[in-house]
């Protein structure tokens, strides 16, 4: 499904998890980005980002936002999964196969390096994790330039970075390479893990409003949520597929 020029792939719950075994057992990169309506209206007026998201391997919906683009659009979507649900089922498969984990840290968010990998680790102790604190944005500075390199030189397996789109996304992009099986951004699924922010009842989880409860411990967040739930369906509506 194409939505404002961004696609997303219209798997059920088994064809994401099968999806991702595949990639993981196979010797090369693969990219995977959850969409959500912030994303969409990201990518136009970013023509790089949206040429990123239309490249990855495995586009997921993320939100009640692309649910509703779905059915706007006359197609019913057969998953949405949040990204700190995937992030959970990636490590859980990689853990029972023992794999390297590399953390692109966000150096000024909520969760540091160590903290999310103890809490990993807690979870699931057959991992083994490397990783940095990142002072990343629209750039990387050359002492994280140097920290980068980790990547490569440990032969990390996966890669789960918290930069927020669409900076974790161009970044991943950029650390294409054979030994990397799996790249994916997850936004604020790290702090989630550590405890530094807890995730919405189930009931609002399953009736898509999370957003409203990351509103109410975020409220600064309030431009991106007006994003979502007002400006997104806007274009929607009038968007000619």
């Amino acid at each position: 499904m194409d939505i404002l020029g961004v696609r997303i792939n219209n798997f059920s719950k088994q064809e994401i998890f099968n999806k991702i075994f595949e990639f993981l057992n196979e010797e090369k990169f693969h990219q995977i980005a959850t969409i959500n309506p912030e994303f969409i209206l990201n990518a136009q007026k970013d023509e790089q980002f949206r040429n990123i998201l239309n490249s990855c391997d495995l586009n997921v919906a993320d939100g009640i936002g692309i649910s509703f683009a779905f059915w706007w659009l006359k197609e019913k979507l057969k998953c949405r999964i949040a990204g700190i649900d995937l992030m959970q089922e990636i490590l859980k498969i990689a853990n029972e196969k023992k794999m390297k984990i590399y953390l692109a840290t966000n150096g000024k968010g909520l969760s540091d390096f160590e903290e999310t990998k103890d809490a990993i680790l807690k979870k699931y102790p057959d991992l083994e994790i490397n990783g940095a604190n990142i002072c990343c944005h629209s750039g990387l500075d050359p002492e994280s330039i140097e920290i980068l390199k980790q990547v490569q030189n440990e032969k990390c397996e996966i890669v789960f970075c918290n930069f927020g789109a669409p900076f974790q996304e161009k970044f991943l992009s950029g650390r294409k390479c054979d030994k990397i099986k799996l790249a994916i951004g997850v936004g604020g699924s790290f702090d989630y893990l550590t405890g530094k922010l807890k995730r919405a009842p189930k009931w609002m989880q399953i009736f898509g409003i999370e957003w409203f409860w990351r509103f109410m411990l975020q409220p600064k967040r309030i431009k991106r949520i007006l994003n979502a739930v007002i400006v997104f369906p806007i274009k929607l509506i009038f968007y000619k597929k």
